[in-house]
């Protein structure tokens, strides 16, 4: 079992489900936890809506924890079909990221994990997707406005787990991230039994086939919630030391059972200035005379 004692780190989303397990998990291995959320039982409450909750999370994790923070698990987020979907999981999520960066870099050994949704390996909607990742979140609500309109606003979760996979992807190996040593990764679970989840999907029968079609977990259906805190907790920790900008599904199985072995069957293929370097580094390298041993 991992041990992270006098280290300070921040979840949020930690007043229910799998935040709050997270949380206190970490307490429960020696860590200090400051728990952020919209409950009373919270260090920090705000809300990751809108501006003044965002900037009012981040002047209280500064309050609290002048000397940096050794982690972030940044787990809050919506699942309704409103804009605000939109604004807490994207851009309130990265709001908290931008604005803690300084806290982070004043550690060692600072770790930051993002939590999706194994419902990104669905189809979202572009236009709210783009919008996210030009970082206009007046267009992205304006986007959502319009799905919500048609009557697919079930499609702007997805869609806004889809944008932060992608952000992670394009930001976490930059000068900003890996460049200056905090590591930035994705876990994206699959359908776990967390409180609000049996109260809602998983209390109807006909959503349950649903559910289990559309994301079948060979491992279980629902997968337990204990699983994806300990995941979080090993993903900030720091043994986690040499992984930057992954995508990993803690789904029992479904990302495997659907895609196959589709996205690893051709390898990577690299670009004409990148083989250019490569061939260049290779003809440098044999040109060296080699050391005897």
């Amino acid at each position: 079992m991992s041990v992270h004692p006098e280290r300070t780190y921040v979840v949020t989303g930690a007043d229910s489900g799998i935040g709050a397990l997270t949380a206190r998990t970490l307490q429960e291995r020696g860590a200090r936890v400051i728990r952020c959320g919209l409950g009373v039982d919270v260090e920090v409450s705000a809300d990751l809506g809108d501006d003044e909750g965002r900037a009012h999370l981040l002047r209280e994790v500064e309050r609290l924890a002048p000397g940096g923070i050794d982690g972030l698990a940044l787990v809050a987020g919506l699942g309704t079909p409103t804009v605000e979907t939109v604004r807490v999981n994207y851009f309130g999520t990265l709001s908290v990221l931008a604005g803690l960066r300084t806290r982070l870099r004043k550690k060692e050994a600072p770790r930051v994990v993002v939590v999706s949704s194994a419902s990104s390996l669905t189809a979202g909607d572009p236009e709210v997707i783009e919008a996210c990742l030009r970082g206009d979140e007046e267009a992205a609500v304006a986007a959502a406005e319009r799905i919500i309109a048609r009557g697919e606003g079930s499609s702007l979760y997805r869609s806004s787990k889809i944008a932060l996979n992608r952000w992670v992807r394009q930001s976490a190996t930059t000068d900003d991230w890996a460049g200056t040593g905090v590591p930035v990764n994705v876990l994206a679970p699959g359908i776990v039994a967390t409180e609000t989840a049996r109260e809602t999907m998983l209390s109807d029968p006909a959503q349950v086939k649903v559910l289990t079609t559309a994301l079948p977990q060979p491992l279980g259906f629902p997968g337990p919630v204990q699983a994806v805190a300990d995941a979080l907790v090993w993903m900030i920790g720091p043994e986690n030391s040499f992984m930057a900008g992954q995508i990993i599904y803690l789904d029992g199985g479904a990302e495997a059972t659907l895609r196959g072995d589709g996205p690893y069957r051709e390898g990577i293929r690299y670009g004409p200035a990148a083989m250019a370097r490569m061939i260049f580094y290779s003809l440098v390298s044999k040109a060296r005379p080699r050391r005897e041993r």
